[in-house]
């Protein structure tokens, strides 16, 4: 229990550590609560093999991952900039595309982290078009 605690707190971590460093390189600056923000969005984007097949194609997983931080996105600005003063732009639609990428990055590194540190299930993608796609197994070093 105790393990899975720091798991998860660890992924967190590491989620909101990298989506601050993201904003930084792409903005020059971030907010404090874009911590919160990366490490949610990171937890969350780690179950989609957690809880969904791995047969799922991985631009499903890229998909969901881009809806779950577009809507993060959405909620955190709500709440940050609407609810508590700012009445500007919350998220830009176009920024849903680069989000993609951001997902496949994401669902990737929190495999290999599982994979590494607690022994989880090796990392294989299905990077075909249906579920009955070939996968490729893809090996960590």
């Amino acid at each position: 229990m105790v393990r899975q605690y720091l798991k998860l707190l660890f992924l967190f971590g590491t989620g909101g550590l990298l989506y601050n460093l993201l904003e930084l390189a792409w903005r020059n600056w971030t907010h404090w609560t874009m911590f919160f923000l990366g490490g949610a969005c990171f937890v969350l984007m780690g179950l989609i093999n957690e809880v969904l097949p791995w047969a799922m194609p991985l631009w499903e997983q890229m998909a969901i991952g881009a809806c779950i931080i577009t809507g993060l996105e959405f909620l955190t600005g709500c709440i940050v900039n609407l609810w508590l003063g700012n009445v500007l732009g919350q998220v830009c639609p176009q920024y849903a595309i680069y989000w993609l990428l951001v997902s496949l990055a994401g669902i990737i590194l929190d495999d290999c982290l599982r994979y590494w540190w607690w022994d989880e299930e090796q990392p294989h993608y299905n990077i075909g078009l249906t579920r009955h796609s070939s996968r490729i197994v893809w090996l960590p070093i």
